[in-house]
């Protein structure tokens, strides 16, 4: 006759083992170096520099009569 197995071990020890593919792909899929966020941040906060200086200034501003 065969081993005797708790099933309950085998079904968590099952899970385990998926869970355990599955944090890889994750790692694989999302995980980033610390250098590589602070290229993307950096790049941008350059695009948004470069964006804030071709913008155009109007004006001066209309304003309102202070009330006394």
């Amino acid at each position: 006759m065969g081993d005797v197995v708790n099933l309950n071990k085998a079904r968590k020890a099952k899970r385990r083992a998926e869970a355990r593919t599955d944090a890889a792909a994750n790692r694989a899929k999302f995980g980033r170096t610390g250098a590589e966020k602070a290229v993307d941040r950096a790049s941008a906060d350059r695009l948004a520099r470069r964006l804030d200086q071709a913008r155009r200034e109007t004006g001066p501003e209309e304003k309102e009569p202070e009330a006394d």
